[in-house]
């Protein structure tokens, strides 16, 4: 379990963007450009299930996310969780929508909503932090 500083916390709720590094099937790299909401205990990241960045967690779970603003940084490194039904994938994407557009309030989780989400072949990797680095790469936990 991963102990977060206060100071870390408030950064990753008053940020929106990261880059997320999942590992391709040859070993190489692989990031991309996303949004994330965090709630204090984990991160979730919509994306579609045909991105290399879902095929690859589905193979690999282990994860890293680099949330920077100009000098300042945070890595988070985790374990990502592949949700593509059921209830969790509806409530996580909600979650995604009230962070990244400052409400959500008229979004309502309903038949319509979840065949969007499956229209649009949305999932969500759900990570857990493993380890957390701060902008002065000081090891936090492990």
């Amino acid at each position: 379990m991963v102990t977060f500083t206060d100071e870390q916390d408030d950064y990753l709720r008053s940020h929106k963007w990261a880059a997320l590094a999942t590992g391709r099937k040859d070993g190489s790299p692989q990031l991309s450009q996303i949004v994330y909401a965090w709630n204090g205990e984990d991160i979730v990241i919509s994306v579609k299930s045909y991105t290399a960045k879902w095929k690859n967690a589905l193979r690999e779970p282990k994860v890293a996310l680099l949330i920077h603003d100009g000098r300042r940084q945070l890595v988070v490194y985790g374990t990502a969780e592949c949700i593509d039904k059921g209830p969790e994938l509806a409530e996580m994407t909600l979650r995604i929508h009230q962070t990244f557009f400052d409400g959500g309030a008229d979004i309502k989780i309903d038949d319509n909503f979840i065949d969007v989400l499956n229209r649009d072949q949305r999932t969500i990797l759900r990570v857990i932090p493993d380890k957390v680095l701060d902008e002065g790469f000081e090891v936090v936990e492990v």
